[in-house]
């Protein structure tokens, strides 16, 4: 029976530890709570933070595991390919996982390779920001150059409030770093989703449609996602123009067999930008839906990938019908008293439902997807059905807090 250890257990990380079980794994979750839900599923579960690297070495040295894996976690996707490194497992390069993980190393990384990249500075402090200021057109992106779920972003047009973006951004950076670059005006929907690769050849990628949380309710964070749908709008001559360029991506970068999650952003000029890059599968429930639309079961492979074994048999596949998944949230903090789902779009849209917030338990207005209260699988008969619903999501799916 092969050792496979999962750094992280929280509720994204389920998935991955039930499938490998199915596989036939003998499966060891690692992280630093060992409240999450995902240890109760492993066969083992050790109380080690997986960002500290030596630390999770020694562990799987100890445990001489097969391989070694993260799902929805970048904190975690630098120290998978540190440790595989190490001891000769499978991974992508470590110093491209380290560069893809930290948004001012990648956006160097890009520029230096000639990717469309805007004008992009990382830094420690607010005096160093306020000195570049000036140079940058505004708008401008505040963000922490080591954090995920859209924490600590912001959007903005004055120096006045540069202190303030910093300081959010600095609260979610444990590197204690932040970048400052131009906003992207782009066309249509952000494009997300899940890629892979095999031996350094992109075979497989299903892109979607990124949805946010509209200004309107949520004007703290706007930038945070509530969930993607597929399939992509973009013309096709564009998706394969983003195929491509990820495909160079991958070969400067030199990774080899692996899922990786991507945002992207799409000028009217129709250049492309990579907003983020992950080493990892992608949270929001993008591998569970891309296999509703497509077949394709990303997990099972990047276990596959992760023990070393043969993922040549990963083809193209074109995603059938119209899905989404849904991170359900409050646009208020306050005391969580349920979910109200109209009957209807319960009875034709909603394929998959789990809340997993307590009634009568605190939650935080949505600032982050770590602070989404469920989560959905929805399917739709067209596409014109899905974006308006996914658009418009609070008029049938409502949160209720007191």
């Amino acid at each position: 029976m092969k050792k496979l250890l999962v750094l992280g257990g929280d509720y994204s990380q389920i998935p991955a530890i039930k499938k490998a079980k199915e596989m036939g794994c003998f499966v060891i979750a690692c992280d630093y709570s060992e409240h999450n839900p995902g240890h109760q599923y492993a066969h083992a579960y050790y109380n080690i933070d997986y960002s500290d690297k030596e630390a999770v070495l020694a562990l799987a040295k100890s445990l001489k595991v097969d391989g070694i894996i993260c799902f929805a976690a970048d904190a975690a996707a630098p120290t998978v390919a540190y440790v595989a490194e190490k001891l000769g497992l499978m991974s992508n390069p470590y110093d491209s996982v380290e560069i893809v993980s930290h948004k001012d190393q990648f956006r160097a990384f890009l520029q230096a390779n000639n990717f469309k990249v805007p004008r992009a500075q990382g830094y420690h402090t607010l005096e160093q920001a306020k000195t570049d200021f000036h140079h940058f057109t505004m708008p401008v992106m505040i963000k922490p150059v080591d954090s995920s779920a859209s924490r600590g972003v912001s959007k903005i047009s004055t120096i006045d409030l540069l202190q303030e973006a910093i300081e959010n951004a600095l609260k979610f950076s444990k590197d204690k770093r932040f970048i400052m670059e131009e906003y992207i005006e782009h066309i249509g929907y952000q494009v997300e989703g899940d890629v892979f690769s095999v031996n350094g050849k992109l075979v497989f990628s299903c892109f979607a449609n990124g949805h946010f949380v509209s200004e309107s309710l949520n004007p703290v964070n706007p930038f945070v996602p509530i969930g993607p749908s597929w399939p992509c709008n973009m013309p096709v001559h564009i998706q394969q123009k983003i195929h491509e360029e990820i495909q160079r991506l991958l070969k400067k970068l030199q990774m080899k067999t692996g899922a990786y999650n991507f945002d992207i952003q799409v000028d009217d000029l129709e250049n492309v930008y990579f907003l983020d890059m992950g080493a990892r599968n992608g949270g929001h429930l993008i591998p569970d839906v891309t296999k509703y639309a497509t077949g394709v079961d990303m997990i099972e492979f990047s276990i596959k990938a992760a023990l070393g074994e043969d993922c040549s048999d990963l083809t193209m596949i074109e995603p059938k019908g119209y899905w989404s998944s849904y991170l359900i949230n409050s646009q208020k903090s306050g005391i969580f008293k349920g979910v109200e789902i109209d009957d209807e779009f319960l009875r034709k849209n909603v394929v998959e439902y789990e809340v997993t917030t307590n009634i009568d338990e605190s939650v935080s207005a949505y600032t982050g997807s770590n602070e989404k209260v469920g989560t959905m699988v929805l399917k739709f008969s067209s596409m014109t059905e899905m974006l308006e619903k996914m658009d418009n999501i609070t008029n049938w799916v409502k949160v209720i807090v007191e």
